[in-house]
């Protein structure tokens, strides 16, 4: 796969907008709903195009989970766009009824997630989002990289019958991949870089992260895999576990608190099938510093200069 860092950058959440709006001209069943965030999910030219397939529901992120799941109920193909942090929080018992027990066609879009909302604090982080998103049955929760996968992604999401919880960034993000002509799978991870010495797993904007690390990692010798478990659930174990056996060594790296995220679905899957040398980088118990993205991801380790260090420390070197 591509490592380079190409400077044209466009928002997730502007492709979800722009693929919604190509498939949704020829599938009237396609709905988009909104909880007063057609701005901040990219959504304004969709509801324009589209006012009979567009729902304002204003603030009330409670109610915009049931009225989906209703809209699914008649044959529908709800999306939900709603910021992660409230999304997450305030409607999980009506994204645990209403979707994943109900067993209804919803995909619910957390935009700005993460720290995406820097400055405004805890409130508006959303590091806890992947935990209680993944302990739910029947949720399947996923996290594309860069704009290629975004794409390719909402093409799936479209014909995939279940309730999805997929959370984006607010802002551009550098390219993982060098187009959108790949193969993607709900479930299946992507092995972005071969390597032999350790793997690190990745997912969402943390990809490139990792990327950058195992490019800096080659120059000093060492053979570092990447995976991009763009699906937290279902969890690709297979790829885990290969990696671990073909590697030795585990880092997994996430905009999450380290509890309950991408590296406990990772864990969960070593520990029980193949343990190996493993470290998580993420969010530590406590609130999010407040600060844009790069500086975030600085002060808690989430570079690529962070994870060359642990790679060495794992590597004994």
């Amino acid at each position: 796969m591509g490592t380079k860092k190409p400077a044209n950058k466009i928002p997730n959440r502007q492709v979800i907008c722009e693929t919604l709006s190509e498939l949704a001209r020829e599938d009237r069943a396609i709905t988009v709903l909104a909880s007063d965030s057609r701005g901040s999910a990219a959504m304004a030219p969709f509801a324009k195009e589209f006012p009979e397939q567009f729902v304002e529901v204003g603030i009330a992120e409670q109610n915009i989970v049931g009225i989906a799941a209703g809209l699914a109920h008649s044959g529908k193909k709800p999306f939900v766009t709603s910021p992660a942090c409230f999304l997450s929080m305030r409607s999980i018992e009506q994204i645990k009824v209403d979707v994943a027990y109900s067993g209804t066609n919803v995909k619910l879009v957390g935009i700005s997630g993460g720290i995406s909302y820097g400055a405004l604090g805890m409130s508006h982080h959303s590091v806890q989002d992947i935990a209680v998103a993944r302990a739910i049955p029947g949720l399947a929760v996923v996290l594309p990289a860069d704009r290629h996968e975004t794409k390719r992604m909402t093409e799936a999401l479209v014909g995939y019958e279940g309730g999805v919880y997929v959370r984006i960034g607010r802002n551009p993000v550098e390219d993982v991949y060098e187009s959108d002509e790949y193969e993607f799978e709900i479930g299946k991870a992507v092995t972005m870089r071969e390597g032999t010495d350790l793997t690190i797993v990745a997912a969402g904007e943390t990809v490139r992260v990792a990327l950058d690390a195992a490019e800096a990692l080659a120059e000093e010798g060492v053979s570092c895999r990447v995976l991009n478990m763009h699906t937290i659930k279902p969890l690709d174990e297979e790829a885990i576990v290969r990696a671990a056996t073909e590697t030795g060594h585990l880092i997994t790296v996430e905009e999450h608190s380290i509890h309950g995220g991408l590296g406990a679905a990772v864990a969960e899957v070593v520990v029980q099938r193949r343990p190996v040398p493993m470290r998580i980088v993420g969010i530590p118990d406590e609130p999010a510093i407040a600060g844009k993205t790069s500086e975030v991801f600085e002060h808690y380790g989430i570079s690529a200069g962070h994870l060359k260090q642990i790679a060495h420390e794992l590597l004994g070197r």
